[in-house]
């Protein structure tokens, strides 16, 4: 679904190949003029062949592919921006990327990604004492009993919910289980929503580790966290094989088989996404505070979903970042590092704002 807008948003001003292994998933973008290939890339010669004639490489593979699929691009020595929120981290990739002289932009999203990237901006104006990220991407039709669905694959959003989720309190880095925390905030756009923590910070503990304050959070409907709690602690989510009438398997593999159908996002089922960044500090010696909000929903006319034009459109900006010359570090750039120049951070606030994308600040002094 996010690659879907991605490839159609570039296509306005440059040649796009579109490559999967499923050829249902091509067939909208060759029908908008988007060459397509059907190609299994998680084959390294395969997906050398298909990018050799790049000029830059979008990833937007399944979370489990994507280190890898990263790591490969960049050893084919192509320029890549990665929207894919894998286990692994991506710095690590650091030297090879430096040795290739590739320009990779990893995380590269919404959070995380353009929060980093408004993280990255206000680190070069102010000591910031304080960051939060709330982040959701929620139907509009609840239904019971999830009241949610998946904007992007069902089976990273498992994953997100089930590996340890990292936070910064008091310049220490506090390891718990993902969906603690839970909490109510409240949005005047669309009322009480459940905040629970995710492992959503990434790169920016290492990157941004001088702030003694940094938490990640993700946005449900009310509930939500505890019924996959539930399911947790009843032993639905164990990866360990058990024997079932006579065959193995692992209840993991069932639930997320379950969960591919009843979290799948219909087509043109509206949907909306939600961000709320809180940043606090000291700039020229008063003490401030930046709230960021985003409340962006389903854009009918396209039939693109929220969370694709807010995950897509900040990796397509980026992109054109690298094509324009704008942004040329070499290695593996998190996000946050787009930030540091004000070009650069004004450049993707307009490239959304031009889709439709449109994050509104707050600034206010602290007595």
């Amino acid at each position: 679904m996010v690659g879907k807008a991605i490839a159609l948003d570039l296509s306005k001003e440059y040649l796009v190949t579109a490559v999967d292994i499923n050829e249902t998933r091509l067939e909208p973008l060759a029908q908008n003029g988007v060459s397509t290939v059907r190609a299994d890339i998680s084959n390294i010669e395969t997906l050398r062949q298909v990018i050799k004639s790049a000029d830059i490489v979008v990833s937007a593979v399944l979370s489990r592919m994507g280190f890898t699929t990263l790591k490969n691009i960049i050893e084919a020595g192509k320029n890549v921006v990665d929207i894919t929120f894998s286990a692994e981290d991506p710095l690590t990739l650091d030297e090879l990327a430096q040795k290739h002289y590739v320009v990779a932009i990893v995380d590269c999203g919404v959070c995380p990604g353009m929060t980093n990237i408004i993280l990255g901006y206000y680190d070069r104006h102010m000591q910031i004492t304080r960051f939060e990220a709330l982040v959701g991407g929620l139907p509009v039709v609840r239904k019971w009993p999830w009241e949610y669905k998946a904007p992007f694959s069902p089976a990273d959003i498992i994953e997100e919910y089930t590996r340890p989720a990292r936070f910064v309190e008091n310049g220490q880095v506090v390891t718990v289980p993902a969906l603690s925390g839970r909490r109510l905030v409240y949005f005047d756009t669309i009322g009480e929503l459940e905040a629970f923590d995710t492992d959503g910070l990434r790169t920016l503990l290492r990157t941004m580790c001088h702030i003694p304050n940094m938490r990640e959070q993700t946005l449900r409907y009310p509930g939500h966290a505890g019924l996959f709690q539930a399911l947790q602690a009843s032993g639905f989510l164990s990866s360990a094989p058990i024997e079932f009438e006579g065959k193995t398997i692992r209840p993991l593999d069932f639930s997320t088989k379950v969960f591919m159908n009843e979290w799948r996002l219909g087509e043109q089922e509206e949907e909306l996404t939600i961000v709320r960044l809180v940043i606090e500090g000291t700039a020229n010696g008063i003490a401030q505070k930046t709230t960021c909000n985003l409340y962006d929903r389903y854009d009918a006319p396209t039939q693109i979903t929220s969370m694709a034009r807010t995950t897509g459109y900040t990796a397509t900006g980026a992109v054109r970042l690298i094509l324009d010359g704008k942004f040329k570090c070499r290695g593996i750039n998190p996000p946050e590092y787009i930030g540091r120049s004000v070009e650069n951070f004004t450049f993707m606030l307009d490239h959304l704002k031009q889709r439709g994308v449109c994050y509104e600040f707050r600034k206010e002094n602290l007595s």
